[in-house]
């Protein structure tokens, strides 16, 4: 086990997790990097929108994994959520987040 894994956990097991519990793939990247390419089935919200669609979110009763283009946007993201009682995690960059999900 490597230090990261052993600090930070495997995010690729995370992710197995989340999927296999019917897990939200939240983009938070802009409406226009979206519409470029997205993972299929994703919902956009973008992160400067966040926190006025967390009720929604939370009513969804899903968990979450956030994803942008680089991991940086959905690292907030997956904190924001997290602080409002939604069990998410930071799937980092979308194009590396679809190879995971093995779509």
């Amino acid at each position: 086990m490597g230090i990261f894994s052993f600090l930070f956990g495997n995010k690729n097991e995370k992710i197995k997790d989340f999927k296999s519990r019917n897990a939200i793939v939240l983009d938070v990247r802009t409406v226009s990097e979206y519409e470029q390419s997205a993972i299929p089935g994703s919902k956009n919200v973008p992160l400067q929108t966040l926190n006025s669609n967390i009720e929604s979110i939370k009513k969804l009763q899903r968990p979450v994994i956030t994803c942008c283009a680089s991991g940086v946007r959905s690292a907030s993201a997956a904190a924001i959520l997290k602080s409002n009682g939604i069990e998410a995690i930071n799937g980092g960059g979308w194009m590396s987040l679809y190879k995971k999900l093995e779509l």
